[in-house]
């Protein structure tokens, strides 16, 4: 069965650079019987012409792309013109933020699109491959540490002259999740001196297997999900008081800390900032979420006084090829869980990968805490057919043990 998936042009005004699919992508994912068809130049700005492609489809006309899709490809959230052109029972895959974009999960639900969204792949080890979040944002880590190196007026390893030494950078990485374990590895690789600081406790060894210094505040606030959950005001208080020294003698700070379609929690204030060393940066990956540090402007650079704040916004983008890459692999794993040669398009909504990845389903907003968010009179999807039982056979083991396997 043939299955057509249509990739979408990422538009200019967010400065998107991206793409959905890279050509060794779709050269892998041709066995399955999937067909695809670009918006003309998709991939160009991330270095991947349109020659590169081979057995794709190029057209300039969106509309008539997406109209016969039975899957669209995309990175950032399409427009509701998009989805309103695309056919009922068609699929979506991108990343949505659905607590910032309740118009676009409504016209989702009443389109009767299902929508996977990147950004809601479970945090298991099963869904690793898919887990776009993690692949983005391992790149964005490192990209931190390199725009803080150039806003920096030294550099970061201790370095031996004829005139005498130069002292290693301070480098403080506050939020220990896979972007700044990634920040924490790059600036310890040229040669910093390294501390990172995490309100979960269990990342302490994650940061010293990386030769840094945890900056142990002695509150835990490990929270679901993988994320961290909210600190009481006696805690921030806590936190505060303990984390203050460390961040005056830094010279350059990397903030990580955000929580998807959540406003990003404070780390830093101004009282704190006005204490640093004069030419101190910090670089605040929250700040399209709002903001880790009082003062940052998303998508600007300012002084705040003896602090340099960069507040940069889609990191990855900024890496375009090797981001696309990632992305793309990302959503090839979803795809072999989705389609197959025998079948086509047949999504398991008995499975957590598929079920907790789906946004929304046969006219249904299928999440419960964005359902909620975006419209909390909207009906709760009937619970899916519990997969079929296996059939026994001689060569199949009892059930007991059958179960005694799966649980090793």
């Amino acid at each position: 069965m043939t299955v057509k998936i249509s990739v979408l042009k990422e538009r200019d005004e967010g400065g998107e650079r991206r793409v959905a699919l890279i050509p060794q992508v779709a050269e892998k994912l041709a066995p399955l019987g999937i067909t695809f068809a670009m918006e003309t130049g998709a991939g160009v700005a991330s270095s991947y012409p349109d020659s590169a492609y081979k057995d794709v489809t190029f057209s300039p006309d969106r509309n008539a792309l997406i109209a016969d899709a039975d899957i669209v490809l995309a990175v950032q959230p399409p427009t509701l013109e998009t989805v309103k052109a695309m056919k009922p029972g068609a699929i979506l895959i991108a990343f949505i933020y659905g607590r910032n974009n309740p118009d676009l999960v409504k016209a989702l639900r009443d389109g009767k699109i299902t929508c996977f969204a990147m950004e809601l792949v479970p945090r298991i080890s099963r869904a690793q491959a898919m887990d776009a979040l993690s692949s983005q944002a391992t790149l964005a880590g490192y990209y931190a540490v390199l725009m803080g190196a150039v806003h920096m007026p030294k550099i970061l390893p201790m370095m031996t002259t004829a005139v005498g030494s130069l002292r290693a950078a301070q480098v403080l990485v506050m939020g220990l999740g896979v972007a700044g374990l990634q920040a924490l590895a790059t600036a310890k690789r040229l040669g910093a001196v390294t501390e990172g600081y995490d309100v979960r406790p269990e990342t302490r060894e994650e940061a010293q297997s990386l030769g840094a210094k945890f900056v142990d505040t002695g509150v835990d606030a490990t929270g679901q999900g993988g994320y961290a959950r909210e600190l009481t005001d006696d805690e921030k208080q806590k936190v505060r008081k303990a984390l203050s020294d460390h961040i005056a003698r830094s010279d350059l700070i990397v903030t990580t800390a955000a929580v998807p379609g959540k406003r990003a929690p404070r780390l830093i204030d101004a009282e704190q900032i006005k204490a640093m060393k004069p030419g101190a940066v910090i670089i605040d990956l929250g700040a399209e979420g709002g903001g880790n540090c009082e003062g940052t402007q998303a998508g600007q650079t300012v002084q705040v006084g003896p602090t340099t704040i960069v507040g940069p916004i889609n990191v990855p983008s900024m890496l375009a090829e090797q981001a696309s890459e990632l992305y793309s692999k990302n959503i090839m794993h979803l795809l072999q869980q989705i389609i197959t040669r025998d079948k086509g398009l047949a999504p398991d909504f008995t499975d957590e990968v598929i079920s907790g990845t789906a946004l929304t389903h046969n006219g249904y907003i299928t999440n419960d805490g964005i359902r909620t968010a975006v419209d909390p009179n909207s009906p709760a999807p009937p619970a899916p057919p519990p997969a079929p039982a296996a059939s026994p056979s001689p060569t199949t083991p009892a059930a007991n043990d059958a179960g005694k396997e799966t649980a090793k």
